[in-house]
Parts: structure tokens; sequence; C-alpha cells
């Protein structure tokens, strides 16, 4: 019998025996390439405390959901396995599955991503129950281009950031190597001002971190434990010229909210000077002039100081140069 937890009778599953320590969260759709590799990285772990994998399928049609069937089936001691009749749309999923999670802590890990070091759960556990104040606890992630077939880079590739400040400015918390304790997952979905679900975010890690900054403690530990593969239209990796603007400018939203309800609005002037940075570079590479002369203007109106900003005739300068030819 493949073991389905049911989220509505947790208590009736019978899943995993053993309490656990940590939950990993792992979500899935149309992940059937890859979503083998993502649950061995979670089994091959190698920890002095018990660990399950709540894994949900959010109504694949590619063959996901067989996988992650068949893997239930094998490790019914290890694997919850969360199915549901109708698909709830990536956010929607996310949630069901934390909820559906019963460890002090819980892991991140995307069916499309991979851990790659099996202690990684025994650095970041270790580091978290050594500090009660620890609410995250991250790691540095390998990056991997689906397309090429390489590794391209580390992120983050400076210093990891640890308070609000920094992580408004810059996230460097990679959601495949973030560990963070379910209660503060808890406290994030119950902030009645929040109310993350009913926001028009286009993810949701992001969000969690900026509102768990403020409440706990984060530690960055500077090892490699995690592999994010890069895949062309996902989430956060649009080919659409359009759809890279808008998503780059719901994130640029997402700071300026929390900006405003922690930050007593101090960043704005900075966040919107690197919202306009962000459009124009990708408009000064991939845009048209008129697209990029119509992007700063409407920056320009919001924010006036932004026309005394040199990078925005510098990227303008640059553009015209590659449309240069080559002596």
């Amino acid at each position: 019998m493949i073991p389905v937890f049911d989220p509505a009778a947790p208590a009736a599953s019978g899943c995993v025996a053993t309490p656990p320590l940590v939950s990993v969260c792992m979500t899935a759709y149309n992940h059937a390439p890859y979503i083998g590799r993502a649950i061995e990285g979670v089994l091959s772990q190698r920890t002095t405390f018990a660990v399950e994998l709540v894994l949900s399928d959010d109504c694949s049609t590619d063959g996901t959901g067989a996988i992650c069937r068949d893997y239930a089936a094998r490790y019914p001691d290890r694997i919850r396995l969360l199915t549901g009749d109708v698909n709830v749309g990536m956010r929607a999923n996310y949630r069901r599955t934390i909820e559906a999670c019963r460890g002090r802590y819980v892991a991140m890990c995307d069916g499309d991503d991979w851990w790659c070091d099996p202690l990684k759960l025994q650095r970041q556990v270790e580091a978290l129950e050594a500090d009660p104040a620890c609410g995250i606890c991250y790691t540095r992630v390998r990056c991997y281009a689906q397309e090429e077939g390489r590794y391209v880079e580390n992120y983050p590739m400076g210093a990891g950031a640890t308070t609000f400040e920094e992580l408004l400015l810059n996230n460097t918390i990679p959601n495949c190597a973030a560990v963070v304790r379910r209660d503060l997952l808890a406290g994030y979905y119950a902030d009645p001002e929040l109310r993350p679900l009913e926001r028009p975010w286009p993810l949701e890690d992001y969000p969690m971190w900026l509102w768990m900054a403020p409440r706990c403690t984060i530690r960055f530990l500077d090892c490699e434990t995690a592999v994010f593969r890069v895949l062309s239209d996902s989430g956060s990796h649009q080919s659409s010229l359009e759809r890279r603007i808008v998503y780059f400018d719901a994130i640029f939203d997402i700071k300026c909210w929390f900006d405003a309800r922690y930050g007593a609005g101090r960043h704005l002037r900075a966040l919107r000077r690197r919202r306009m940075r962000v459009a124009l570079w990708v408009l000064s590479r991939d845009g048209t002039t008129a697209e990029y002369l119509s992007r700063w203007w409407r920056d320009v109106r919001r924010t006036p100081l932004l026309v005394f900003d040199a990078a925005g005739y510098g990227l303008l300068v640059k553009k015209w140069l590659r449309r240069q030819p080559k002596r």
C-alpha cells in the first residue's frame, strides 16, 4: 500500500513511525526528469536524528506523480506523500506541504533541485540547536544551468546576508539550502496583516526570509551543500523579456512592502534606484531603445531624483555602443 498522507487526518496516516526532528518540504510539479535526484539527495542524509520527507505532487501531468508514489512505497518509514484532486498552484502547494511537516525544523528542497552533501542536515541542525535564537541556517549552493549542462557559479558568491537590512537589499538565501524553525513558518502564514497567499507575489521563500529576519538570528555556513537547477522559463528565470521585467518588479514590490513594515521606509530610495537599474540593465541588453527610454521615464516620474542617477545614462550609452558595427 502506498503511504499517501491525508492532511485532514495526519494522525491516521501512520507513514513515518519515529517523530522527526527535521521535516523536508519538497514540492513538485512536472519534475519527472529531476524529482528522483531530489529525493535521493534527502535519502542520502546521514544524521543522528530522525528525518521525514514530506513530498507533495501538485497533479503533475508528466509522470512525476508515479515516481513519487514509487518512492513512497519503497520508503514508507521515511516519506509521506501528499496528493490532491486538482492543481492548487505553486504557492498553495508550498503552504500545504509546510503545514504537513511535523519536525521542529523544516528543510526546503524543490523537486528540481538536489542536495550534494550527505551531512547537510547534520551541520545545519547542530548550528540551530546550539543557538535557540537562530531561526534560519543556510549555506552556499552550486548553480547548474540545465540547458548548458554545466555548473555556472556558486551562490551567494560573497558573504551571506544575516540581517534584515542585508536581505532586503540582496536575497542570498537559496531555498534549497535553508533549514528553518517550523514555529516561524507557522507564524508567517498566520500573520493577519501579511496574509501571504492573498498577495500577488511570484514566489514564497523570499517573503518568508524577510518576515523571519526581524524575529530571529540567521546563521550562514560557508560551505556548499545543495545544487540549484537553473531552468529556462522557471519562476525566477524567464526567457520572455516582458515576463522578466514583471518578475523583477514584483520582487521589488516585496522589498518595498517589508521595508515599509519593518524598516520604516528607510530603504525606499535605494530600493527604487536599484529597481530602475535592474530593469534598465535587462532592457539595455534585450530591449529596444524605445522600451528603455519608456521605462527610464516611468521611474523618473515616480522618483524625480532618479534623473540624477548616472547608471540610467551609462547603460543607454553601452546599449548604443553594442549596436555599432565592429571595425
